[in-house]
């Protein structure tokens, strides 16, 4: 049996882009340069899932969007509404390549894309059943991209972090992150 390999594309929407409501520098480099990953390197993986915040219209989602002044920790701004423009991926993400679309955060906080499903109910765990090796790219590396990656190392034999194509909230909070991703078995490359 052959070694199955698999990317994670962690939020790569508008929302938490330059100009997003939770924009973060470097985010629309990220999309871009998955695109290049994807276009230079096609039979890479044999899976390749992306994941999206996707909360819901008419709620706080669990105290997920703050009710005042939000406190960037526990509860944000509105952000990533499902079916509105910042929830879609960021126009410089070549989607045709993506075979499975995770949707995460529906009346919750939502941060691990283990947490969500996809349309025909499959969770994330399920569809890695047999993958050997998991790269992770997108955003924000010290919130979404860390979660994912400190759920995906039980999962998964090796988890990758591709550190060229993360973008997180904080210089200090995302080298804090990647940190205690290795330290948890993830390699960071």
């Amino acid at each position: 049996m052959t070694a199955r390999s698999a990317l994670l594309i962690v939020d790569v929407q508008n929302d938490f882009t330059e100009g997003g409501a939770l924009g973060v520098d470097g985010g629309a480099a990220v999309a871009r340069g998955v695109s290049d990953l994807l276009a230079e390197h096609s039979d890479r993986y044999d899976l390749v899932i992306a994941s999206r915040d996707w909360h819901d219209p008419d709620s706080d989602n669990d105290g997920h969007f703050a009710s005042g002044d939000p406190d960037f920790v526990t509860n944000w701004p509105v952000h990533c509404v499902a079916d509105t423009d910042g929830a879609a991926y960021h126009p410089a993400l070549t989607t045709s390549a993506i075979t499975h679309h995770v949707k995460k955060g529906q009346g919750a906080h939502g941060y691990s894309a283990f947490e969500g499903i996809t349309d025909a109910g499959e969770r994330l765990a399920d569809l890695l059943d047999g993958v050997d090796q998991l790269d992770i790219a997108g955003i924000a590396t010290d919130h979404c991209v860390r979660a994912s990656g400190l759920d995906a190392v039980g999962v998964v034999p090796q988890v990758r972090i591709l550190g060229e194509l993360v973008a997180g909230v904080g210089d200090e909070s995302s080298r804090a992150a990647l940190q205690e991703l290795a330290a948890r078995g993830a390699v960071i490359v």
